[in-house]
């Protein structure tokens, strides 16, 4: 996938999306099958990243489960407060 990380892409899209991009960490848990993706908010920039009924929460999912077939490993997106 070149040099960029799925972290990284997770990153750069919640950072797009928010008012304080400079609270958006996201951490990186690497398991034997499956990544998890630790992506952590500033309280009031919670509902940005989730969006609507959860659509751009499931959109950065539907990425990362398509980038994890391609790379033969499981991401698990998770948001945190």
């Amino acid at each position: 996938m070149g040099d960029i990380s799925l972290k990284e892409v997770i990153e750069t899209i919640a950072m797009a999306l928010v008012d304080s991009p400079e609270e958006v960490t996201v951490r990186e848990i690497d398991g034997d099958a499956t990544i998890v993706l630790e992506l952590r908010v500033a309280p009031k920039d919670l509902g940005k990243v989730i969006g609507k009924q959860g659509r751009t929460a499931r959109a950065m999912r539907t990425i990362l489960r398509a980038a994890g077939m391609k790379l033969k490993k499981r991401f698990v997106l998770e948001i945190l407060e």
